[in-house]
């Protein structure tokens, strides 16, 4: 059910029935933290990266390597900072990165993710960048961790002690931080003023007091989700653009803590092969938001609608996450839930708790134990 005590700025842990529903409703404390620790006035970072000044001028792409939850804010990281900053990335499994070919005709940084910062796998890609003579830059919510000592600069996300294995607040930490790394890149490398800088650090800033105003709201909605569909053995989960790596996290935080299949793939590979599941038995959960001050943001958003539709006509049954005010989706989906007006690029923070209260109130229907799910540890500290 949803917690009934819970009001903004009371997030103490008596107040919830377990760790994982607690910290969702930290994450706005979670995000301030993370912003005012890493940013004075308008200056991102301060000295923090000054290690690798003279790289930051010089690097030609950044590679990302991470794990799980931590893999899918990179993946959102990705199209943040080409966007911004007009950087190249490639985002990389960390436990695939060792194995992979060293860096012809580059010179990357490599910024490898983990919220223990003890993740065998993540310790293990950054050791191998180390050693082929790149810079990298460690994001991890544990400042005195294995990962944080050996990187040639760290960024710490303060997102506080997560207790629950599944990843809630860490996860919206490391997406504020990948934010904050494509502005201060943009700035230093001359994409954007000081001025467009402060512009998108007050709609960063405006997130957290939205997101404490709109949980009550989302956690009821997802309660009533998860009731509808309880029964279903597995999920789809659509995204574009920066949605898709939400996507993925949606269907990851699913599998991780109620044990049923759930897959994320980009919104328009459904027609190229997984459509051949939809039937009114899989549910799927789609990411309908949208800027309306962004065309490519508005363009992506009516050629959802376009599959929801097609859905829809199949038979098969939709929660859609769309943006406020937006009644037109309400034709195609069969539940919507509905999130804040942000920038494109600011979304998934927003969307993503929805789908973290969805897997929850799942989960807890079915009987499962969020906190401690099975075979799950909190960090992967074997590879």
């Amino acid at each position: 059910m949803p917690n009934e005590h819970w009001k903004p700025g009371n997030s103490a842990p008596h107040s919830f029935p377990n760790s994982m529903l607690s910290e969702i409703y930290e994450q706005p404390h979670a995000i301030r933290e993370c912003i005012r620790r890493n940013v004075q006035e308008e200056s991102i970072f301060s000295d923090t990266l000054e290690p690798i000044e003279s790289a930051v001028f010089a690097f030609k792409k950044i590679i990302i390597a991470a794990s799980g939850s931590s893999r899918h804010a990179g993946l959102a990281g990705e199209i943040v900072m080409e966007d911004l900053a007009g950087i190249a990335v490639d985002v990389e499994y960390s436990s695939e990165y060792c194995y992979r070919s060293t860096h012809a005709d580059t010179e990357p940084i490599v910024v490898v993710i983990t919220q223990s910062g003890e993740t065998a796998d993540t310790i293990a890609a950054q050791r191998q960048a180390l050693s082929r003579g790149a810079k990298t830059v460690a994001i991890s919510n544990v400042a005195d961790s294995t990962i944080a000592r050996e990187a040639s600069a760290t960024l710490h996300t303060f997102a506080g002690l997560e207790k629950a294995v599944p990843a809630t607040k860490s996860f919206t930490s490391q997406l504020t931080m990948l934010y904050l790394l494509a502005l201060f890149l943009a700035r230093k490398r001359g994409r954007i003023t000081s001025g467009v800088v402060g512009a998108h650090l007050d709609s960063l800033r405006a997130l957290p007091v939205e997101i404490e105003k709109a949980l009550p709201s989302w956690d009821a909605q997802a309660a009533g989700c998860a009731r509808e569909y309880q029964q279903a053995k597995a999920f789809l989960f659509l995204g574009r653009g920066v949605h898709y790596a939400i996507a993925r996290e949606g269907a990851l935080k699913l599998k991780e803590i109620s044990y049923v299949q759930a897959e994320g793939l980009p919104t328009g590979e459904l027609r190229h092969g997984p459509n051949a599941l939809v039937d009114e038995k899989l549910p799927v959960i789609v990411l309908a938001t949208r800027d309306p001050a962004d065309p490519d943001s508005m363009l992506r958003y009516q050629k959802t609608l376009s599959v929801l539709e097609y859905i829809k006509g199949r038979g098969g049954k939709s929660i859609a996450i769309a943006s406020e005010g937006d009644r037109e989706i309400a034709t195609f989906a069969d539940r919507v839930m509905h999130v804040p007006a942000a920038p494109e690029l600011l979304l998934p923070i927003l969307e993503v708790v929805p789908l973290q209260l969805f897997a929850y109130h799942f989960a807890t229907l079915n009987g499962c134990d969020v906190d401690h799910p099975r075979n799950l540890v909190k960090s992967v500290t074997t590879e």
